[in-house]
């Protein structure tokens, strides 16, 4: 098959949720033998409008940031011509929609229409921009806002109806689209997120992990890696972590990332009185990822909203590291399927340090309990979240008739 996936991200980013899902898709579709296409807009940081990795041509259209309306008017006109040259070139049997702006300019084109259509959602694009800006005080900027939340609805929901098929990662998602957008059931399939299984994997002995890491020998381990934006959790899970080392002095929190929230955290911890027991590792690059995993007892995930599937979730039990999330968006799928008891009651502090702490206990108490719950969690997803169970499933999609 020629396939086109059409996106507003890019795999030569920061690979982490719909740019992780995007690259481990496009490279294992070219590794089985198809032609793969990537059209998306140009950022300042790529180096030229084309490049090629692991088999899978990226192209890019330049857009103009000046305003919202530049922004907008380039991305229909140069998305578009991008898209009719491509075609024109290599004749595409499947486009596969990331997000809707790219896929709006490429729906626009007469030579779209003949073309069998999924599109990949992730999030509603609406919620995900009014997530990241509050609502602001000024009177302009909060009609500002409220216009881009309305034109991202409509774009979305027009390039959404036009799709033959519909993916989304969790059921949560599904039903975001029902509710929202009244779209049927039947044209959308349940595609879980999946997990590179040779690369996050169980430590054979974090000692000398954490010792590269310079990540003390003998505490408790936590640790998290978010974005540090406010759905994310983050807060909470410090004022959580302030009772955690009232009831377990020798806890350690280990928090990477970065994001807008960045110093407001740092703050926040020396407020608490915990800043010597949490260290901010700031941003992971991908080879020091899978061993952030493996050194610690146990991953937090804290998020309050919009948590649409949730890959690090799968990374961390992939590296036999027990995962305690809040009941949001599709952790609740993944952890209740795994063990209900690892969901947390609700996304406040109290409740985090409590599950928190019983966990912790019984984990130090009983070595050979954690070493049982570290192999559980790493067959869990061996059975059900691998990334060659979701290429598979993709792959009979875009063959389809």
């Amino acid at each position: 098959m020629n396939i086109l996936f059409v996106t507003d991200v890019s795999i030569q980013d920061d690979l982490s949720g719909a740019e992780r899902v995007l690259f481990e898709q496009a490279t294992r579709l070219a590794a089985r033998g198809h032609y793969v296409d990537i059209l998306t807009r140009r950022l300042a940081n790529h180096p030229s409008d084309h490049s090629v990795i692991r088999n899978v041509r990226e192209w890019q259209y330049p857009v103009n940031q000046k305003n919202a309306v530049s922004f907008f008017v380039s991305t229909l006109w140069n998305g578009k011509r991008l898209f009719e040259t491509l075609e024109h070139a290599h004749h595409y049997d499947c486009i596969n929609f990331h997000q809707p702006f790219s896929a709006f300019a490429v729906s626009r084109s007469q030579a779209s229409r003949k073309i069998r259509k999924v599109y990949t959602c992730h999030s509603l694009s609406f919620e995900e921009f009014r997530s990241r800006n509050p609502r602001p005080m000024n009177i302009i900027k909060t009609l500002s806002n409220y216009l881009n939340i309305q034109a991202r609805k409509c774009i979305e929901k027009k390039v959404l109806s036009g799709s033959d098929r519909i993916v989304v990662l969790s059921r949560f998602t599904q039903e975001r689209l029902m509710r929202v957008y009244k779209i049927s059931s039947d044209k959308m399939i349940i595609i879980p997120g999946g997990v590179d299984l040779q690369r996050f994997h169980p430590a054979v002995d974090n000692r000398k992990i954490r010792q590269r890491l310079n990540i003390p020998q003998e505490k408790i381990i936590l640790f998290t890696v978010r974005d540090m934006e406010p759905r994310m959790g983050l807060e909470n899970l410090l004022y959580a972590f302030k009772e955690i080392i009232r009831e377990l002095p020798d806890s350690y929190l280990v928090i990477g990332g970065h994001g807008p929230l960045k110093h407001r955290l740092i703050s926040l911890s020396h407020r608490l009185g915990v800043e010597r027991a949490v260290r901010f590792v700031g941003f992971i690059t991908e080879d020091d990822l899978p061993d952030y995993y493996r050194m610690a007892d146990l991953f937090v995930l804290p998020t309050l909203e919009l948590e649409g599937f949730g890959l690090i979730t799968l990374e961390a039990l992939a590296s036999g590291v027990p995962v305690l999330g809040t009941p949001v968006g599709g952790t609740i799928e993944i952890l209740s399927r795994l063990d209900p008891r690892y969901l947390f009651k609700d996304a406040k502090p109290d409740s985090m340090a409590s599950l928190i702490i019983d966990n912790c206990k019984q984990f130090r108490n009983n070595g050979q309990l954690w070493r049982d719950v570290s192999a559980r969690c790493r067959a869990f997803v061996e059975d059900y979240y691998s990334w060659e169970c979701n290429i598979d499933a993709i792959e009979r999609l875009f063959e389809a008739p």
